[in-house]
């Protein structure tokens, strides 16, 4: 999907209020600039095309040879503890201060106890889990003590892997994780300098064995000679990832020389070229390493679906639906008191559930599943349509609707409804068009850019990798 005019204004200026007065260091491609990066960009991805799989919206590509973790991930399956928030390396490319030893966290909820980190994979149904931070091995104790409980409930059934620099494992270590039955261990090896070691002694005992990097742009050519060492030590998997701009790398990022690109965060250009021409080089050279790109825009738009359809199933109501990219669309008929009325008799003359209508928050509005649409007198009714989304909270903030949901007898987390958008009018031709699209029923010579509007970001998950601006 192409960006608007508008969108990418909202963008940039997101972008800009993020980094304030630094936001001027940044170099930004000019439009000649960008359509040469995208020109580079157009031939590394045709050179792969008839070799390579793009899957996911054509924003992850390999997809031949994903890793299990990577494949569950990229479905939707996949949460993420992070074990403590201290690292004892310093990347410059790290997006965070990895300073802080907090309790093991995810999506902002503490699970201070293996036992209700286990409750709350069994409730929202993951097939995969994984043990990050920082660097988990500063605490290994603890990172043993979670991938041996979910293993012990869920066993062959969940998929469970480690992230790690590296540097503090060793053999006992190692032994010791994949008897508590680690299926999957990652290494970034760029925090070591793209050492081997530490990998060669992983292998053989971690059934999959990962090598997961940012792609550094200056250390392109040195990657491409390392694929086949990588595959001799034992790395089963190379997942190349973006660098992303934080305000916590801006410093060591800015002071690179990159090119910054717009988004819903600031990406480095030259980093998603590298990992294009990286992929290029192993199928070109056969290497035999499956190398995965793993961009920021499939991160940031398949992560966010899947804890959206995740979350927002507990709070749909009937008469609502979830999209296909995880919001809840309420559709609201608004006309008069008496037309609410005519339309209550006609869906009760047509023996309509009535758990898919309900009435709204006035007399003259009522809610309706979009199935519901043919059975409308559209000549006494004007179309409003709301877009939610539903996100985890450790307590309740008493800003927006909330369910609580109880884990274990100690634990407990809030799903907070939120508005995701000002709500949408729609009569005419947009309104037509607009029910056309969700139900499926097709209108002939309508075009959903009739409406007018911006909604198509709410109802699909957006193709194609970042645009270049």
């Amino acid at each position: 999907m192409k960006l608007s005019a508008e969108t990418r204004q909202r963008l940039i200026a997101a972008n800009q209020r993020e980094y304030g007065e630094s936001y001027g260091r940044l170099k930004f491609p000019t439009v000649e600039q960008a359509q040469q990066a995208l020109a580079r960009r157009s031939e590394l991805l045709a050179a792969v095309q008839d070799r390579a799989v793009c899957g996911y919206g054509d924003t992850k590509l390999d997809c031949n040879g994903l890793s299990p973790g990577c494949r569950i991930c990229a479905e939707g399956d996949w949460s993420c503890l992070f074990v403590t928030g201290r690292c004892n390396c310093r990347c410059f490319y790290c997006p965070t201060a990895q300073t802080d030893n907090d309790p093991p966290t995810t999506n902002s909820v503490d699970f201070p106890t293996p036992a209700q980190y286990v409750a709350y994979l069994q409730r929202f149904g993951f097939c995969g889990a994984s043990i990050s931070g920082g660097e988990p091995l500063l605490n290994p104790n603890q990172s043993l003590d979670y991938v041996r409980e979910i293993k012990k409930q869920f066993g062959s059934a969940m998929h469970v892997w480690l992230y790690t620099n590296g540097t503090l494992a060793n053999t006992e270590l190692l032994r010791q994780l994949a008897d508590a039955g680690l299926d999957e261990i990652r290494f970034d090896i760029g925090a070591t300098d793209y050492r081997f070691d530490k990998l060669r002694l992983a292998a053989g005992l971690i059934p999959t064995v990962t090598v997961e990097i940012p792609a550094v742009p200056e250390e392109t050519q040195r990657l491409k000679s390392l694929l086949g060492p990588l595959k001799e030590a034992g790395a089963m998997h190379l997942n190349l990832h973006q660098l992303r701009l934080t305000p916590h790398n801006f410093a060591h990022l800015a002071r690179r020389g990159y090119t910054f690109v717009h988004g819903e965060k600031v990406t480095v250009l030259e980093s998603e070229l590298a990992a294009l021409e990286i992929l290029q080089h192993s199928l070109d050279t056969d290497c035999g390493l499956p190398v995965n790109y793993c961009s920021f825009v499939f991160k940031n738009r398949y992560q966010g679906r899947a804890a959206r359809l995740r979350n927002g199933g507990f709070v749909v109501k009937p008469f609502e639906e979830l999209t296909a990219n995880g919001y809840i669309r309420t559709l609201t008929l608004v006309g008069g008191e008496n037309a609410v009325e005519n339309q209550l008799q006609r869906l009760s003359d047509a023996a309509v559930d009535p758990a898919l209508w309900s009435k709204g928050g006035a007399r003259s509005t009522l809610q309706i599943h979009p199935r519901l649409s043919p059975l409308v007198d559209w000549n006494a009714f004007h179309l409003r349509v709301g877009y939610a989304g539903c996100r985890q909270l450790p307590s309740i903030s008493y800003n927006n609707p909330f369910v609580t949901l109880v884990l274990t007898a100690e634990k407990s987390l809030v799903l907070e409804r939120y508005r995701a958008a000002p709500p949408l009018e729609l009569e005419g031709v947009q309104r037509d068009c607009f029910l056309a699209s969700i139900t499926g029923a097709g209108k002939a010579g309508c075009h959903e850019t009739e409406t007018g509007i911006e909604w198509l970001c709410f109802e699909r998950t957006a193709t194609g990798l970042q645009e270049y601006f």
